[in-house]
């Protein structure tokens, strides 16, 4: 089996999303990863525009810019494609889909077919992490916009048969304003990570 494993913490070793990530990884025994990291190797803001202006140049007229964007999209659809499953670590930032991965999702599908279901019916483990809680009756209710963004492209554009994990309150601990949530945020973790291992576990089987 081959695993796509894409990451998108700005966080670097104390990302939360990561660590959930690290805990599908643990249980599949060595299969094959390939990775990439949009935060610490992102992709060229200019990058989406290249690829599709250069998608309707003639190739006679293709600038280098547009070669290379055309190039890097096709390479990002081929990751997707060859995949046999994916591991996602995508954090929710200022109340939505941070730019690195949005670049990441646009590039992509440049790269691809109008509508190009990537991984159909293929296990993608999507693991979505936000440091305030967002949820029904919180003050902040209605203000996550990443969520469902990344419901609709990984399972319903893509085709995914979409694991999606969640966890909250991840600045519990850090901004002393939240510490009177420090047992739900604790219980929030361990669901999450429990989770994630069982994810994990689901993708071995395959």
């Amino acid at each position: 089996m081959a695993i796509l494993r894409i990451d998108a913490s700005i966080q670097g070793p104390n990302s939360a999303s990561s660590a959930l990530a690290d805990l599908v990884e643990k249980e599949l025994a060595g299969a094959p990863i390939v990775r990439r990291h949009l935060a610490t190797d992102p992709i060229p803001a200019d990058a989406w525009a290249n690829a599709i202006q250069g998608t309707y140049a003639p190739a006679e007229h293709r600038t280098d810019a547009h070669r290379s964007a055309l190039a890097l999209a096709g390479e990002l659809a081929a990751e997707l494609r060859s995949a046999d499953a994916a591991i996602l670590a995508l954090p929710f930032y200022n109340y939505g889909v941070s730019q690195h991965v949005k670049a990441w999702f646009d590039l992509a599908m440049a790269g691809g077919e109008q509508g190009e279901k990537f991984l159909d019916g293929k296990p993608a483990v999507v693991l979505t992490t936000r440091g305030g809680a967002y949820g029904p009756g919180t003050p902040r209710d209605g203000w996550d916009h990443n969520t469902d963004y990344l419901r609709r492209v990984v399972g319903d554009i893509w085709g995914a048969e979409l694991i999606l994990i969640e966890r909250e309150f991840t600045l519990v601990g850090v901004n002393p304003a939240l510490d009177a949530f420090t047992e739900t945020a604790e219980l929030m973790h361990k669901t999450a990570a429990e989770a994630a291992s069982a994810a994990g576990r689901v993708l071995a089987s395959r």
